[in-house]
């Protein structure tokens, strides 16, 4: 199936999606502020760059997009139905980039959280879900 955009089109529309500074990930640093956290952006210095890291509490938080890192059973990590084997090989090796991350993180005694940016809008939930992670000192994801 051919691209309903052009190349110049379809250029554009991806240029406007960025790694840093999301709206998923400003709503998660707009929750830990008024939850009364302070944080650090984007450490380069750790495996992954983590989205937000409390080094006080050594816990580091990825903001993943849905379909960019595979999420499991969410509609919106549906695959486009055209160039499929190029878009299931981008998003295998993210989700293993993304595994590898997480395990050298741990390695180096930090815990890690993974927020999905389709968690986001159930404003409830995402803070008890921080909570959780952040009081908790054997909260590690697995």
């Amino acid at each position: 199936m051919a691209d309903v955009f052009s190349e110049k089109q379809r250029s554009w529309i991806m240029s406007r999606i960025h790694g840093t500074n999301t709206k998923p990930e400003l709503e998660v640093r707009r929750r830990l502020h008024s939850m009364g956290f302070r944080f650090r952006l984007h450490c380069s210095k750790l495996p992954g760059k983590p989205d937000i890291v409390l080094p006080k509490h050594k816990k580091a938080i990825f903001v993943h997009g849905c379909f960019w890192h595979g999420h499991q059973g969410c509609k919106r990590s549906k695959p486009p139905s055209s160039n499929v084997q190029f878009w299931t090989a981008k998003i295998a090796k993210t989700v293993e980039r993304d595994r590898n991350n997480r395990k050298a993180l741990v390695e180096l005694g930090w815990q890690a959280l993974t927020i999905w940016s389709c968690e986001i809008k159930n404003t409830e939930f995402l803070e008890k879900r921080l909570r959780e992670f952040l009081d908790d000192p054997a909260s590690e994801e697995k």
